[in-house]
């Protein structure tokens, strides 16, 4: 089974010591779940949205900072209509190793005083509001410096991030491979019973969860609905019999779980931009198919 988080570093290593950027996309281009060994200081200048963190989903909008922990997975998921007048989401960020921070400290004797017997966090953690606007504007001025202006910067954000008590913990560590071992038994349980209706209520009991909680849970994690996930399989099981059967369209239809014909066929046309009939002409694999 593949990973649901993406492991992602930071880029050109060896000729800088953190990564700073000012970034304006669209919502659909910023990073799914990811995580990466660095510390990540993010503020949202335009757009709103849920940002997941380790064991929470929670919203987040304007003006707001948050510092993500190495290897906590996470994503920042933006509402489409937050987006300015070109379609774009924007945000600050500087993602920085801890091995930065550890050299910083050995190396100055000013920072190693302000960041003297701190314990860095493991959980993610919001800015209050005060901080937040703090930490906004010294992100903003970076964006004119020079890389050897931006260090210095950076000499000013870390006793801030780490020492200010302006923060809430919003997200904890968990073990993926939790996630991983989970996911694996839904999968199976979609496997044995995608012919058939699956209820909410029946996978939930079978995860050892209420309904409620299987959906957010499964959503966090995969990005979908749990009923968009099981379409997605009886789809992607329609091409495999369409590639290597002869089959007709209507006993596919019912042997992936769909009841209706017609329903089949839009879903399918939808997803894939083609008819059933002309995903198997356009897929044409052994010509001996049973």
């Amino acid at each position: 089974m593949e990973s649901t988080v993406i492991p992602y570093e930071l880029p050109d290593v060896e000729n800088h010591s953190f990564f700073y950027i000012n970034q304006s996309i669209t919502p659909e281009i910023e990073a799914k779940l990811h995580q990466h060994d660095a510390w990540e200081l993010y503020f949202v200048v335009k757009g709103k949205g849920t940002r997941i963190a380790g064991d929470t989903t929670q919203y987040f909008e304007e003006d707001h900072a948050a510092l993500i922990p190495p290897m906590m997975y996470h994503c920042w998921q933006y509402d489409r209509e937050s987006t300015d007048g070109s379609g774009n989401i924007r945000y600050l960020m500087v993602a920085f190793s801890h091995k930065f921070v550890e050299h910083c400290i050995r190396t100055f004797p000013e920072l190693r005083n302000a960041l003297a017997c701190i314990e860095f966090p493991k959980s993610a953690i919001r800015f209050g509001r005060k901080t937040s606007k703090i930490i906004g504007d010294l992100l903003a001025r970076m964006d004119g410096m020079s890389e050897l202006e931006r260090l210095c910067g950076m000499f000013r954000i870390l006793p801030l991030i780490f020492t200010t008590p302006d923060f809430s913990l919003v997200g904890r560590p968990i073990r993926i491979e939790r996630d991983v071992r989970r996911m694996q038994q839904i999968s199976a349980y979609v496997m044995a019973h995608y012919v058939h209706n699956i209820p909410l209520d029946d996978i939930a009991k079978e995860m050892g969860m209420n309904r409620s909680a299987f959906c957010s849970y499964f959503k966090r994690l995969k990005g979908m609905t749990f009923t968009q996930f099981v379409v997605q399989y009886r789809l992607h099981t329609a091409c495999q019999l369409l590639k290597s059967t002869h089959r007709q369209v209507s006993e596919i239809c019912s042997m992936v779980g769909f009841n209706d014909l017609p329903h089949f066929i839009r879903t399918f046309t939808a997803t894939f931009g083609m008819s059933p009939v002309k995903y198997r002409s356009a897929n044409k694999t052994d010509p001996a198919m049973t």
